[in-house]
């Protein structure tokens, strides 16, 4: 029997990495290769609304002792969210291979003082 059902939200963050995503990809292949990857990446996300505790604790966060946040892969982009009652708020959407520690720093730690 599935779990509960949960409503995955996008954060504005999280759709300004998918417009940033798509721009690049569609500038150095193809539109239509951009416009795949964006509907993997969204129907991996929709894979959240039945069990969205199983991602893990990012590792820099973790290392931080901040655990409200999980993320699942898809090939090296890391979709990492945050559970809120029952939604699923997708704060970003990144290639893996970034420097994830700045980036979770500003997008999701500036806010926490």
């Amino acid at each position: 029997m599935p779990g509960p059902a949960y409503t995955i939200r996008l954060t504005r963050g999280a759709e300004r990495d998918l417009e940033a995503i798509y721009d690049y990809l569609a500038a150095s292949r193809s539109a239509d290769d951009a416009a795949a990857l964006l509907d993997a990446i969204l129907a991996k996300a929709d894979t959240l609304e039945q069990w969205p505790k199983r991602g893990a604790v990012p590792a820099e966060l973790s290392a931080l002792g901040i655990e409200e946040y999980r993320q699942i892969l898809h090939r090296h982009f890391r979709i990492i969210y945050r559970i809120v009652e029952d939604n699923v708020f997708v704060a970003v959407i990144a290639d893996g291979r970034r420097d994830m520690r700045a980036l979770l720093e500003r997008r999701l730690l500036a806010d926490r003082d």
